[in-house]
């Protein structure tokens, strides 16, 4: 299953093993990874609660 991650990225969430919530300096991000390897990394976030909400919405 794909998931929208902006307008013109798409992720495969069955190559998806790990969701990490980072606090980076310009703000909060989702890094997606496959294995060891990051693939992806999100919009920024004002908060960690809006990023978990938008994890449990997308990432079924």
């Amino acid at each position: 299953m794909f998931v929208k991650l902006n307008d013109r990225v798409f992720l495969n969430s069955n190559k998806i093993t790990r969701i990490k919530i980072d606090e980076v300096q310009d703000g909060i991000r989702i890094r997606f990874y496959e294995g060891q390897v990051q693939v992806a990394k999100s919009q920024k976030f004002p908060s960690v609660d809006k990023a978990r909400e938008w994890i449990e919405k997308n990432m079924k």
